[in-house]
């Protein structure tokens, strides 16, 4: 197994993190006809989720969507790639900040932030580039990788220009830790909790669906203001995204507002370019147990 992580990271994907872009995109285009012509990659769930999500639309038009979507797919996965490379100028061409006075001017008053995001657009060079970008320390909730060799590359390659990664299982630690410092956290919104009971269910994308309460919770406990950062693709290869407020001040907002609130911003998004969403993720393995009501919070 470790002969074969070498390999496969020395032999494969550094040189492809070294591609020019050019070349990047054209290899791109390959994988596309490897992963949706032949080998199919997860295409039935990607199928049957946009079909969930758009029902009133066409199979013809749900095969349209899965199309660009993989389109889109196979860019991030080299994107992603070429992360491990990447320079710090070229990524923050590629990534732009459009707003950055509006989360500056929480700095500017001593107060640390939460950031809600989704797996839309390129979420990861969001992320990896941001501390360039803003004048809080940021910070990044991640769930470790099964496999140590590429959880220790992966760490190593979001972390080289200032982001600090944070495990799941230290969020409570951290919050507690920094209290002192002026920082941003970034939450992902829409991952499918292991425990549905413990989910905070809504209406999502047309469907009953299980929502992590975390961003929330830490969100009231230390409040501290919420924003969403919401991506635009402006043409292959370059992303740009913007802050928008989602409270000032979540100790006042009533519980489930602010889960609500991120996810109808993220649903909005999708809706307009449903194609950059990540559509090959399980969102929609649980159903609503019985007894568990919409809308209320687990606690």
């Amino acid at each position: 197994m470790v002969i074969l992580n070498y390999i496969l990271y020395y032999l494969v994907i550094l040189p492809i993190a070294y591609l020019p872009f050019r070349v990047l995109y054209m290899l791109s285009d390959v994988l596309f006809f490897l992963f949706f012509r032949l080998i199919k990659y997860r295409k039935k769930v990607v199928l049957r989720n946009i079909a969930n999500a758009f029902p009133d639309q066409s199979k013809e038009e749900h095969i349209r969507i899965a199309i660009k979507f993989y389109h889109h797919f196979c860019d991030v996965m080299v994107e992603t790639f070429k992360s491990f490379a990447i320079s710090q100028d070229d990524l923050l061409k590629r990534n732009k900040l459009i707003n950055p006075e509006l989360i500056n001017h929480y700095f500017e008053k001593g107060q640390s932030v939460i950031l809600a995001g989704g797996h839309y657009n390129n979420w990861e060079w969001v992320a990896t580039g941001m501390d360039c970008q803003v004048k809080h320390s940021v910070i990044a909730i991640y769930k470790s990788l099964s496999n140590k060799f590429f959880d220790e590359k992966v760490l190593k390659s979001r972390s080289n220009f200032g982001l600090k990664m944070i495990s799941t299982k230290r969020v409570t630690e951290i919050f507690d830790n920094k209290k002192n410092d002026i920082t941003a956290t970034i939450f992902a919104i829409d991952q499918s909790p292991a425990n549905p009971r413990k989910a905070y269910w809504l209406q999502f994308m047309n469907q009953e669906t299980a929502c992590f309460y975390g961003t929330e919770k830490y969100a009231k406990q230390y409040n501290m203001p919420v924003l969403f950062g919401s991506v635009r693709k402006v043409a292959r290869g370059y992303y740009e995204y913007e802050f928008l407020v989602v409270t000032d001040n979540p100790a006042v907002e009533e519980k489930g507002f602010i889960t609500k609130k991120t996810n109808l911003i993220l649903e909005n998004d999708i809706l307009q370019a449903p194609e950059f969403w990540l559509w090959t993720h399980k969102r929609w393995k649980h159903s609503r147990p019985e007894g568990i009501q919409m809308e209320t919070v687990f606690e």
